[in-house]
């Protein structure tokens, strides 16, 4: 597997006529065919479908650039500095994030998602998720749901695959510490592997008012991800938690502040 290139992801390019004017418009149309792709392959079944997500989830950033959106990803080498599985809690903002982290932790850790028991059912969708073999919650049930993640995310974990967990209930562009909970922690103290912090902020594509998946694209404002350090749980991991919380809450507060819109 190839390695992410951070260097390259900063680059940003010059936008054509439609992209400059009608960034939501091209954004969709040039993402409807890389979805299209790897919901395809995922029919198919096979290496090839990992091969194709694993391409297409690298361009889906590259649309942005293509956008004029700066792209900064930063801490990979967190990622490479052990070389056990982990858990990697991370907040949601956007569809973004659970389509391009694919492509770049993918290349360091084999990885897998918590992600909503819907998402099996969508549209086009479904059949690349249940490629994906994730840990699907309901969401309505946080008892049930924390048994599903605490007993599925082990057995990935024992499969060595990384697992990528959203604490918040939902995509959010702000980041509420109060509505973050220890999932994470709790499922990498029960595997007893690191869980490592990531601070991402992707509201260049931002929430739709009346479906969720389907809003606006402003490429002016930059894409970010960032990798901290792995932690190891002591205890009941009430410090790590707070650690994560912290690290994702600092570099938010550090982008909006060099935000010029």
């Amino acid at each position: 597997m190839g390695s992410f290139n951070a260097k390259t992801a900063q680059q940003e390019t010059e936008p054509t006529w439609l992209a400059r004017n009608f960034p939501t418009l091209f954004g969709y149309y040039k993402l409807a065919d890389l979805v299209l792709a790897v919901s395809a392959a995922a029919k198919k079944g096979g290496a090839k479908f990992h091969t194709t997500y694993l391409d297409r989830s690298r361009q889906s950033l590259d649309v942005f650039r293509e956008l004029g959106t700066r792209v900064e990803v930063c801490g990979l080498e967190n990622l490479r500095s052990f070389d056990s599985p982990c858990v990697i809690v991370a907040n949601h903002m956007s569809s973004l994030e659970t389509w391009a982290l694919h492509g770049i932790i993918y290349p360091i850790k084999e990885i897998s998602f918590v992600v909503k028991q819907t998402l099996l059912k969508y549209p086009v969708f479904s059949a690349i998720m249940r490629a994906l073999d994730p840990v699907a919650v309901s969401r309505s049930d946080p008892r049930q749901d924390l048994q599903q993640v605490l007993l599925g995310g082990e057995k990935k974990i024992a499969e060595g695959k990384s697992i990528v967990v959203f604490p918040q209930t939902t995509r959010t562009l702000d980041f509420d510490p109060a509505h973050f909970n220890s999932i994470g922690v709790k499922l990498a103290r029960r595997a007893g592997v690191p869980v490592v912090p990531l601070a991402l902020k992707t509201d260049a594509w931002r929430p739709g008012k009346l479906l969720k998946d389907f809003g606006p694209i402003h490429p002016q404002r930059a894409i970010h991800f960032c990798f901290g350090s792995p932690l190891e749980i002591k205890g009941v991991g009430r410090a790590e938690h707070e650690k994560i919380v912290a690290f994702i809450g600092q570099k938010l507060a550090e982008w909006r502040e060099h935000e010029d819109i």
